[in-house]
């Protein structure tokens, strides 16, 4: 039987995963990345995310600390990833067209397929990293 394991998710003690107020601009809300600092100086994060637009380079880059070994063993082992609608992005209700990709650009971070909860259907997209 499958297993559903939630790991390495911030929330606020209030049970929210980002701020207010989500836009492009603030892809978290307002607020929102301050409950996410214990992970991004993280060696295991900045891997991760290397290679993606405006990110850091794959390398020596990161913190090696006890938040890193808990991301690491987090994000270890993983067959996908399931993310809510706010997480994917700012588009709320129906989807107008399929343009919208994501708040990462064209190379996700995942590299697992992903999963976005929404009450609206959607065609599955394929993406660079998987």
């Amino acid at each position: 039987m499958s297993k559903l394991k939630v790991a390495a998710f911030s929330v606020s003690i209030d049970g929210f995963g980002a701020g207010p107020d989500q836009g492009l601009e603030q892809p978290m809300g307002v607020g929102g990345m301050a409950l996410h600092e214990w992970l991004l100086g993280t060696r295991t994060f900045q891997v991760m995310h290397a290679g993606m637009t405006g990110s850091p380079a794959a390398g020596p880059a990161g913190r090696v600390d006890a938040d890193d070994a808990f991301a690491a063993r987090s994000m270890a082992n993983l067959g996908a990833w399931i993310l809510g609608r706010n997480m994917f992005g700012p588009v709320r209700g129906p989807w107008p067209d399929d343009g919208w990709k994501g708040w990462w650009g064209p190379n996700p971070p995942y590299h697992v397929p992903v999963f976005v909860l929404t009450h609206h259907a959607r065609a599955p997209l394929a993406m660079d990293g998987r």
